[in-house]
């Protein structure tokens, strides 16, 4: 294994010159440390580092408390007939004792020779992975070539493209993992698959973990993916976002004072204790650097200490400083017992100094794969050496891309690649000391990780189920997804959610005022309306303008999900929390809103208008305007949801909001809509709120609306000089035989309503209505990020 450990023993290769110019305390959380009273001498000793001193207790010192406080609870208990094995804090493993994996560890007793074995390995073989092309399609009709002569036809497209080509190798804890190449060469690809975000019916090839498979769940729980981008809610300060994810991802069991000393721990660690009370900020807000924002994200993913680490370009778009600093930081969790794999564009000459492998590609295969020592003579052979001085990795991402630029591509390396693999294979063997050397089992290596302060956020209980390396046939006990029960993830995400919205009381300020606004126009310009037909036409108006008014003012709450979408996307990838936890939290934040929107609304209009009621018509209609801003705002949410951006979204949202006024029943009465267009009359939000008004304000049969001769308003007759409207009252009262003075009441309420086809519901069944859009909107909201949010490559 030479060619791996680069012939010298794993953690005695010589520290990079520019280690001791790094400013991060080399005494930080993910140190190792060797003093767990069961099982002493348990790993292998790291270079000791320079002596510093301790400022803060390292995560091993805080778990140690809680695994011994836990190990009076629990007793592990074994059977050899079972299918998997329970790997518990402090616990034994079927078959072997603490002090045996220790010497296993350390490689003593009979195979002393051996060398230190390696407690996790992730290794992957023959990984391919191909899309399907779309066929560019063109508007001209194909002409047909001509026999005999012609041009020739253009080539056709393949329908496959290969984006991994057969990628072999593996990963070692205490080691970085490098992947090199230019873009569009697969990297990022690469690392999807390395974390299971590809669906297994299109990637072939395998990835294991010390031999054996993963599952889904365990993986999620042992390993976390740091994203390119730095996904961050701006108005939280650095220990704020930090102490969020460690209620995500710590168990429950562990005491808010050991997160909080967890935290404080990483922020030493990461190198951000000057910025620990500064916020991320955005475009509007200044706040933290873009190296400190890039370390902010790793640390967010590293809160619960994982076992394997994915990063997808953590140093893209930071300086040379920054992005030392960063890789520096990934060294260290790597030092305390972490694979780290990470893909990285083009790393500087200290950076190179901190990679102990390297994985080049080229339009997805490998052109090299090795330590940066074996640069140098692996192009000496291909013909191309590294000039003097030159940084190895620029030499080698130069001469790919010059490569790629002829017919054959990178062909050459490639195969030269494959001979240098199988030529430096048997030295690496023999300086090993043996042809193959096993690694521990998964069962024993999560053991050993979690007794040595390894904190896996799946086990909430203290334990993880992993199937046993000879019944991999039998079904293996589950996985705890989520580090915390539902009402804690919602609890949490409450508190965050309300405190980014404190911090930005603008947006809640613009639209009270845009609601006050709207309320204020409308009451100065329906001011003090009368009993007459025309005052009942103009309520017709208010009504239909305010109630459509509601909706439109919810269409706000559509960017509220699109700005945190990929937020959300990031904290369940790997089970920060339930989906079902971030529809109610997000509900409960904004309901607060809604009710102080609706009271200031029904405060402007109500009594400014003339609306009747009383006191009961006036909390009933606070009631319909609070319904309203429900239904609308879980519209939006839902449309949130569905569509992925807000260019997309906001067309969307007022077009389906003025279909719904359409087909309200107020420009047209429902027993006049079309037979084919009734559905949607019933479907229209709008409508229900409209009856609903309608019927509060005309349901009491001893208010009068058109008296005498005021059934001529609105009618030809209504130029007419009022002795002569008299006159002909007289005459119809006369032929019909009925005494019509000028004062009988010739219309009510009830009639009025009768007239506009609003007699099938009542207006408590249209208020519930409305509230039930809102629910099932909600659940369609939780439905579409069930769906919609499955971070996998199809």
């Amino acid at each position: 294994m030479s060619r791996f450990v680069d012939k010298l023993p794993f953690f005695d290769r010589r520290s990079s010159p520019m280690e001791e110019a790094g400013d991060i305390p080399r005494n930080g959380l993910l140190h190792m440390h060797h003093h767990q009273p069961h099982h002493s001498g348990l790993l292998m000793q790291p270079q000791p580092s320079p002596p510093a001193k301790q400022s803060s207790f390292t995560l091993a010192q805080l778990l140690k408390r809680v695994n011994e406080a836990r190990s009076d609870a629990s007793s592990p208990t074994s059977s050899p007939t079972h299918s998997h094995y329970t790997i518990e804090l402090g616990g034994s493993v079927p078959g072997s004792t603490g002090s045996d994996l220790s010497e296993r560890m350390r490689g003593g007793g009979d195979r002393g020779s051996d060398g230190p074995l390696l407690p996790f390995v992730l290794k992957f073989t023959d990984l391919t992975y191909s899309v399907k092309q779309r066929k560019k399609r063109t508007c001209l009709p194909a002409l047909p070539f001509r026999r005999g002569g012609g041009e020739p036809a253009e080539p056709e497209v393949p329908r496959m493209k290969t984006l991994l080509d057969n990628i072999s190798g593996e990963a070692r804890e205490g080691e970085i993992m490098a992947v090199l190449g230019a873009s569009g060469s697969g990297k990022s690809t690469l690392i999807d698959a390395f974390a299971n975000r590809i669906v297994k019916e299109s990637l072939h090839g395998s990835v294991t973990l010390n031999g054996e498979s993963l599952d889904s769940n365990l993986l999620k729980v042992i390993s976390a993916y740091v994203m390119q981008d730095d996904l961050l809610y701006p108005m939280l300060t650095v220990e704020e976002t930090l102490m969020f994810a460690a209620e995500f991802r710590l168990p429950r069991s562990l005491p808010t004072k050991e997160k909080r000393k967890r935290v404080q721990a990483l922020i030493d660690q990461l190198g951000l204790r000057n910025a620990a009370n500064t916020i991320i900020g955005d475009e509007g807000h200044r706040g933290v650097s873009g190296g400190e924002r890039r370390r902010v994200s790793i640390g967010m993913d590293i809160i619960h200490d994982p076992i394997v680490l994915f990063l997808d370009e953590p140093t893209s778009g930071l300086d040379s400083t920054s992005a030392f600093m960063v890789v520096k930081v990934l060294q260290r969790i790597a030092q305390s017992g972490s694979v780290v794999v990470m893909s990285i564009h083009q790393p500087s000459y200290r950076i190179l100094g901190l990679l102990d492998r390297l994985l080049f590609l080229s339009r997805g295969q490998t052109v090299y794969y090795g330590t940066p020592r074996a640069l140098p003579s692996f192009f000496n052979d291909f013909g191309k050496p590294i000039p003097f001085n030159e940084n190895p990795t620029e030499f080698a991402l130069d001469l790919i891309r010059e490569l790629e630029t002829m017919p054959d591509g990178a062909r050459d390396l490639v195969e030269h690649n494959k001979k240098w693999q199988t030529r430096m294979a048997p030295k690496a063997k023999h300086h090993d000391g043996h042809v193959e050397k096993p690694s521990l089992s998964l069962k024993e290596a999560i053991r050993a990780s979690i007794s040595r302060g390894k904190l896996v956020s799946g086990a909430s209980d203290g334990s993880v189920s992993v199937h046993s390396p000879g019944e991999l046939a039998a079904p293996a006990a589950p996985v705890s997804k989520f580090a915390n029960p539902f009402w804690v993830e919602m609890g949490v995400l409450t508190r965050r959610a309300f405190l980014s919205t404190k911090r930005t009381p603008e947006i809640f300020i613009i639209r009270l005022a845009a609601v006050m606004v709207t309320g204020f126009i409308l009451a100065t310009i329906f001011w003090r309306l009368d009993d007459s037909p025309r005052g009942v036409e103009e309520r017709l108006g208010f009504f239909a303008i305010a109630m459509s008014t509601m909706f439109y003012t919810c269409s706000d709450s559509l960017p509220v999900f699109l700005n945190e979408r990929y937020i959300f996307l990031r904290e369940t990838a790997y089970n920060a929390y339930r989906r079902s936890s971030y529809v109610l939290s997000h509900t409960i934040v904004g309901f607060p809103s809604l009710i102080v929107l609706s009271f200031a609304f029904a405060l402007t209009t109500f009594f400014a208008v003339g609306l009747a009621g009383g006191a009961d018509g006036f909390f009933f209609f606070v009631a319909i305007v609070l319904a309203s801003f429900w239904a609308g705002s879980g519209f939006a949410t839902f449309l949130s949801g569905v569509v992925t951006n807000v260019m997309l979204g906001f067309p969307v949202v007022v077009s389906t909001l003025a279909y719904f006024l359409l087909f309200s029943g107020f420009f047209i009465n429902r027993d006049r809509i079309p037979r084919y267009w009734l559905w949607f009359h019933y479907l229209s939000l709008v409508k229900y709120p409209y009856e609903a008004v309608m019927q509060n304000e005309f349901s009491d049969p001893t208010r009068c609306f058109v008296r005498g001769v005021q059934m001529f308003d609105n009618t030809p007759l209504a130029a007419l000089p009022a002795v002569l409207k008299v006159r002909v009252l007289r005459a119809m009262s006369q032929s019909l035989g009925v005494d019509i003075g000028t004062n009988t009441c010739i219309t009510t309420g009830p009639d009025f309503l009768r007239q506009q086809a609003v007699t099938d519901l009542t207006k408590w069944d249209c208020l519930w209505i409305t509230v039930t859009w809102g629910f099932l909107f909600r659940i369609l909201f939780y439905i579409s990020l069930l769906l919609g949010s499955r971070n996998k490559r199809r």
